[in-house]
């Protein structure tokens, strides 16, 4: 079974009450979202492979750490994915970044796949997959399905806040893939959102209704 985290950094948890508040507007949302995203990729990048190499520094030659260079990808789920990717690349400027787009019928709370574009060599890279919100699970499923389809293998998948069901549906799915969450929530309501959640991200960062 992958790993699950709750990433419970006082900043994360801070930032995360600030975008929580209904009257927190679009443009601090998506502030603050993008800040959460930076304080995450730096938790879960901590095992990222290093390798030695020699530097001269002003004083002499020394052999030190530095990334093995391993291919990285950031697939957010389109919409509200899009906020986290920002951030994400603020600490891996050079990862290459996929898209996956879906959207929930209204009427099944099931997602629809309408929209994947993909790096050539995603087979060959360490992905993470971005959404603010693991409610029922099934965005997560179907974009990790289309990207082990097309030959991915290497997952770790980032949200902002889940709720039990997701995690334990994302699990039975995908048990070789780490969760990451800044929070577990309590449940779902009965229309499918998590409770008590912070609404539905798309709309809170791009100001739609």
């Amino acid at each position: 079974m992958g790993k699950f985290e709750v990433l419970d950094h006082p900043l994360i948890q801070h930032k995360l009450t600030i975008i929580r508040n209904r009257d927190t507007g679009t443009k601090v949302f998506r502030e603050v979202v993008n800040e959460i995203s930076t304080l995450m990729a730096y938790e879960v990048s901590r095992d990222m492979p290093l390798e030695d190499v020699e530097v001269t520094t002003p004083i002499e030659k020394t052999v030190k750490k530095q990334l093995t260079g391993k291919k990285v990808a950031i697939v957010p789920i389109i919409r509200a994915g899009l906020g986290m990717v920002d951030g994400f690349l603020n600490l891996i400027p050079a990862a290459k970044v996929g898209h996956i787009g879906m959207y929930r019928d209204e009427k099944t709370l099931k997602p629809v796949e309408y929209f994947v574009k993909m790096p050539a060599d995603i087979d060959q890279r360490q992905i993470f997959v971005v959404d603010p919100m693991l409610a029922t699970g099934g965005s997560a499923i179907m974009a990790i399905d289309a990207l082990k389809h097309r030959g991915a293998h290497n997952f770790k998948f980032m949200c902002l806040v889940a709720a039990p069901e997701g995690v334990k549906a994302l699990q039975k799915a995908h048990p070789d893939v780490d969760i990451y969450t800044a929070a577990l929530d309590e449940k779902l309501n009965k229309d499918g959102y998590i409770m008590p959640g912070l609404g539905d991200a798309g709309d809170r960062l791009f100001g739609t209704k």
